[in-house]
C-alpha cells in the first residue's frame, strides 16, 4: 500500500515539472516564472521519500516477522516429528531449509511483493491520467504492456524447473559439507579425507554450474524487459514527436506524457529484476512444505498423575520402520516398577525399536503401550518426556558450561543439587578437577572429555531428574572403567526403587544390575523372567552369556 501511494505521487510530479518547463521552452520565460512550480516539486519529492522509507521498513519487518514465523513452525514441526522420524533424514538437508531457505523468502517480501503493490497500481493511474491528454500514447502504453509479462511467463517455466534443481544441488552440498565436518575424525581415520573433499568439490562445481544456468536466465529476462520497456517508450517518444511538429498536441501535453511514460513501465522492468527472487523463493518454499507436510504423530492431550513408578506394559505390538520389514512382531512385555529390567538380544532384534516406542518418538503401528494403565498414545509427550529421566547410548555435550549441560532440562536448578547428582553418578571428583570446574565451557559434542566422563555427564542429568518415575538406560554405563562402573551400578540400585527402570544392554555384563531379563530375537520376545532364573535355565539368554563369557 505504502509503494503503490509513493509510485502514484510521480504524477503530480510530472505535472508539477511539466507546468515549470512548458513557459520556458515556448515562451522563453525567465526561472522566475518556473520557480513557484518547481518549488512545489520540493515537497512532493520529500513525501515520496518518506513514503518509501516507510515501505521499505515496513517490508523488512514483515520479512524478519514471517523468516522468524515459518523457522520457529520449521523448527516445532521437526521437533513434533521425533527423533525416531528424522532418524533417516539427512542433517544438511533440514539445516538448509530452516537456514538458506527461510532466508530465500526475505528477497521475495521486500522486493516482489512490495513492488507487486507498484505494479497494480501506477500503471493503471497514468493510464487514467495520460487518456484524457493523449489518447494515441494511451493505446501504446496499453498495448505493449501485456508483452513483458508474457514473455516472462513464458521464460519462467524452465527458469522455476532449473531453481527446483538448483535447491535440490544446494541440499545435496548442504548434506555432504555437514556430513564431513561431523565425520572428520573417522575419515582421517580411514584415510578418505581427500576423497571425501573431492566430492564436495564436485558437488559445489554443480551447484555453481546451477547457479549460473539460473542468473543467465534471470539476466536474459531483464535484458528482454529493458529492450521491450525501452521500444516502447521511443515509440511514445517520436509519436509525441512528430504530433508536436504538426502541431496537433500541446507541448505542456506531450512533455507531461512523456515524463510518465518510464515511469509507466518502471514496475514492469522491476518486475524483471525481482522475478528471480521469485523464483528461489517459489524453490525454497516448496522444499519447505514438503517438510511440513511430512505429517508427525497424532499428538495425545492427556496428562494423567502418576503418585509412583508406572508399570509399563507394551501388548502386541508390531511396528515396521519400512514395509515389509517389521521390526517388532506382536511384542508384549510388561516393566515392573521398583526394578530394573534388561532387555537383551543379538543385534537388530528390535531394543532400539523398543525404545523408541516406550519413550513416545514413535507410535505402534499395531497394538498399545501403557503406563500405568495409560495409552502413551492419548497422552501429552512432553508430559511423559518430564516422568522419564534418560541416559542415550551416545549422549550429546552442547556448547556451554558442565553446569549448564547438567541441569540442561531445568536451567533453573541450584548448583546444590547439580552437584549431588554428578557426585551419583561419580563425576563431582574429574568435574572439580576441570579449570573452572563446573563453570568450564565445553565445546559441541563435549571434545575436551573422555568418552566415560561424557557418560557420567549424562547420567548426572538423568539422576538430576529426581521427580521423574522412569529411568532409561541405552547402556548407560558405557566406556566406564570396573571401578567407576561399579559406583553407578550402586547409585542404580539405590534409585531404582523409586523408579521403573530399564536398561537397553548392549554389552551383557551390564545386565547384572536387572532384577528381570527380557530377551528379543528377530522383533519377538522369545524368554522373559527373573534373572537368575533365565541363567540358569540353559536356554536363550544362558546360552548368550556362556558365548560372551559371562556364565557364572
Amino acid at each position: 500500500m505504502f509503494g503503490a501511494l509513493g509510485a502514484a505521487l510521480v504524477v503530480p510530479q510530472a505535472w508539477l515539472l511539466a507546468h515549470a518547463i512548458t513557459p520556458i521552452v515556448m515562451d522563453q520565460a525567465g526561472l522566475d516564472t518556473a520557480l513557484p512550480w518547481l518549488l512545489g516539486v520540493l515537497p512532493v519529492l520529500a513525501l515520496r521519500f518518506v513514503i518509501t522509507t516507510v515501505a521499505d521498513r515496513q517490508g523488512l519487518t514483515a520479512a524478519a516477522s514471517l523468516k522468524s514465523q515459518v523457522r520457529d513452525d520449521v523448527v516445532r514441526h521437526l521437533q513434533a516429528l521425533g527423533p525416531a522420524r528424522l532418524a533417516g533424514r539427512a542433517s544438511g538437508d533440514a539445516a538448509s531449509v530452516i537456514v538458506e531457505g527461510v532466508d530465500a523468502l526475505e528477497p521475495y517480501v521486500t522486493r516482489f511483493l512490495a513492488h507487486a503493490g507498484i505494479l497494480a497500481a501506477l500503471p493503471l493511474i497514468i493510464l487514467a491520467v495520460v487518456l484524457p491528454s493523449d489518447w494515441v500514447s494511451s493505446i501504446v502504453l496499453l498495448g505493449t504492456a501485456p508483452v513483458i509479462p508474457l514473455f516472462m511467463v513464458l521464460l519462467g517455466r524452465g527458469a522455476e524447473q532449473l531453481n527446483r534443481k538448483q535447491w535440490r544441488k544446494l541440499t545435496r552440498l548442504s548434506s555432504l559439507l555437514l556430513d564431513g565436518l561431523q565425520r572428520l575424525a573417522t575419515l582421517k581415520a580411514l584415510n578418505a579425507s581427500a576423497r571425501e573433499a573431492e566430492r564436495l568439490a564436485a558437488a559445489g562445481e554443480a551447484y555453481r554450474a546451477s547457479t549460473m544456468s539460473v542468473l543467465r536466465v534471470a539476466f536474459l529476462s531483464s535484458l528482454a524487459l529493458e529492450f521491450f520497456a525501452t521500444v516502447a517508450i521511443a515509440v511514445v517518444a517520436v509519436l509525441i514527436g512528430f504530433r508536436l511538429l504538426a502541431g496537433t498536441l500541446g507541448f505542456e501535453a506531450g512533455f507531461f506524457v512523456l515524463l510518465l511514460a518510464p515511469e509507466f513501465f518502471a514496475p514492469l522492468r522491476q518486475l524483471g529484476v525481482d522475478y528471480h527472487a521469485r523464483m528461489e523463493a517459489i524453490a525454497a518454499a516448496e522444499r519447505i512444505l514438503d517438510l511440513l507436510d511430512e505429517a508427525p504423530e497424532a499428538a495425545g492431550a492427556r496428562r494423567p498423575t502418576f503418585n509412583g513408578p508406572p508399570a509399563i506394559e507394551m501388548d502386541d505390538v508390531t511396528f515396521a520402520w519400512t514395509a515389509g520389514r517389521p521390526a517388532l512382531q506382536g511384542v508384549s512385555l510388561r516393566l515392573e516398577p521398583g526394578e530394573v529390567t534388561a532387555l537383551v538380544g543379538p543385534s537388530g532384534a528390535g531394543k532400539s525399536t523398543v525404545l523408541s516406542l516406550l519413550l513416545g518418538f514413535t507410535q505402534p503401528q499395531q497394538g498399545c503401550i501403557r503406563a500405568g494403565g495409560w495409552d502413551l498414545a492419548d497422552m501429552d509427550g512432553a508430559h511423559w518426556m518430564e516422568q522419564v529421566a534418560l541416559v542415550p547410548q551416545r549422549p550429546h555435550m552442547f556448547a556451554g558450561s558442565v553446569l549448564d549441560n547438567i541441569r540442561m532440562g531445568n536451567p533453573a536448578i541450584s548448583r546444590d543439587m547439580v552437584r549431588t547428582a554428578a557426585a551419583l553418578a561419580s563425576a563431582d571428583g574429574f568435574i572439580t578437577a576441570l579449570p573452572q570446574g563446573y563453570d568450564t565451557p565445553l565445546g559441541e559434542h563435549g571434545q575436551s572429555l573422555s568418552g566415560g566422563q561424557v557418560q557420567r555427564i549424562a547420567l548426572a542429568r538423568a539422576f538430576l531428574k529426581t521427580d521423574a518415575r522412569v529411568l532409561v538406560l541405552d547402556e548407560g554405563t558405557a566406556g566406564l572403567d570396573r571401578a567407576t562402573e561399579a559406583a553407578i551400578a550402586d547409585a542404580i540400585r539405590r534409585l531404582a526403587p523409586a523408579r521403573t527402570t530399564l536398561l537397553v544392554a548392549h554389552r551383557l555384563a551390564t545386565v547384572r544390575l536387572a532384577d528381570r531379563v527380557i530377551f528379543l530375537e528377530g522383533g519377538r520376545v522369545v524368554e522373559a523372567g527373573r534373572r537368575a532364573a533365565l541363567e540358569a535355565d540353559g536356554h536363550h539368554f544362558a546360552n548368550l552369556l556362556r558365548d560372551a563369557g559371562l556364565q557364572a
